[in-house]
């Protein structure tokens, strides 16, 4: 038998393990991003998601991504929206000023709020609680709010633990963590993006909201110079922390969202110009459908690619197109600038052959959209 023939036979049993929901070895994984076709991928990964989702169902959600500051005192060389404290630039939303924005969206149709900002060092603790009291008080809507790094913000900055400081938000009406921060859950690249939270401070954030109950979503952000291994190291930490909390009797991560790196208005962005090609993107997204067989739902980046290789996403295992962004300004201010309404969303579902049903941001159904008008 030549080389060849002997390296097809290897990748084959390796397909036929994934199909059997079989965990790989980090160096079987490296094989299979490397040589597999990407049909190949694509096929198991969509056969996953029928197995998750025997309901043909696609969800999305209406939303508002609210950024009540971009005061931070990391320098992340990838991000474009911080503002160092005592920048000129610097601003912090007032409680009026966020109640506007809250009630622009519910009068869309939306059920809840994204909220996330940078790394504050002078607002207190009541700041946050006392908002999240309103915002539950006033609309009773969904409150998916502060990325595992700004929770390591807030224990550093209060001198807290994270479980401290979670359950005051969440005694405050807190009911889900975005997965922001995770870019690469590798200290070798985090170094080299001057990223203030390491991989086990956004893990250990992750573990402890898990632990109370909190559901989450975990992210992967590819693209912005780490290698290939990087990425499956990234994806076998959350699928291990994945694994202790469902033992734990916790949902956990509820859903994964791999998103691309935007280079423009960025300092590493001069480095690294280019986005990633559509081909990749939807490589690694079949690839994290597999390989995180113990998450839920996988929801594609369409903000960041674009609605056209969005809904090709819902080919290779996402079961999710996100939100209709209503307000975005982290990755829009480094090149991201994709918009969609809910109607073109839902179109985009249909047309692509499946049930659209809107969601909350913990993944919780609200009613199927029946009337294409």
């Amino acid at each position: 038998m030549n080389t060849a023939a002997i390296e097809t036979q290897t990748l084959t049993e390796l397909l036929d393990r994934i199909s059997r929901r079989e965990n790989l070895a980090e160096a079987e994984w490296l094989q299979v991003i490397s040589e597999a076709s990407t049909e190949d991928l694509r096929r198991l990964a969509d056969a996953l998601r029928a197995e998750f989702h025997p309901d043909n169902v696609v969800t999305y959600v209406v939303d508002r991504n609210i950024n009540y500051s971009n005061v931070c005192f990391s320098v992340c060389n990838f991000c474009a929206f911080y503002r160092k404290p005592g920048d000129p630039e610097g601003y912090v939303l007032s409680y009026e000023e966020i109640y506007e924005k809250v009630e622009e969206m519910i009068e869309i149709g939306g059920s809840g709020i994204l909220m996330q900002g940078g790394l504050h060092p002078d607002l207190p603790l009541d700041w946050y609680t006392g908002l999240l009291s309103e915002l539950k008080n006033r609309y009773g809507i969904h409150l998916h709010c502060f990325s595992p790094t700004e929770i390591f913000g807030m224990a550093k900055t209060f001198g807290m633990s994270y479980e401290q400081v979670l359950r005051e938000l969440k005694d405050a009406g807190l009911d889900s963590i975005p997965g922001g921060g995770g870019e690469i859950l590798v200290d070798e690249i985090r170094r080299k993006r001057r990223t203030e939270c390491n991989s086990q401070e956004w893990l250990d954030a992750m573990e402890a909201a898990h632990q109370l109950g909190i559901k989450t979503t975990g992210t992967m952000m590819i693209g912005y110079g780490e290698k290939v291994e990087h990425r499956i190291q990234h994806l076998e930490k959350l699928r291990q922390l994945q694994a202790r909390t469902l033992a734990s009797g916790n949902p956990g991560f509820v859903s994964f969202i791999p998103w691309t790196f935007q280079p423009d208005n960025t300092p590493i962005g001069r480095i690294i110009p280019d986005r990633m090609p559509a081909e990749e993107y939807l490589r690694w997204l079949a690839l994290s459908r597999l390989y995180l067989s113990n998450i839920p739902n996988v929801q594609v980046s369409w903000l960041t690619v674009g609605l056209s290789d969005g809904r090709r996403g819902l080919h290779f295992g996402a079961n999710d197109i996100g939100s209709t962004m209503i307000e975005e300004n982290v990755i829009s201010k480094a090149g991201a600038n994709h918009k969609a309404t809910e109607l073109m969303l839902v179109d985009v579902i249909r047309e692509e052959g499946f049930t659209p049903v809107k969601r909350k941001a913990d993944y919780t159904r609200i009613y199927s959209i029946t009337n294409p008008n």
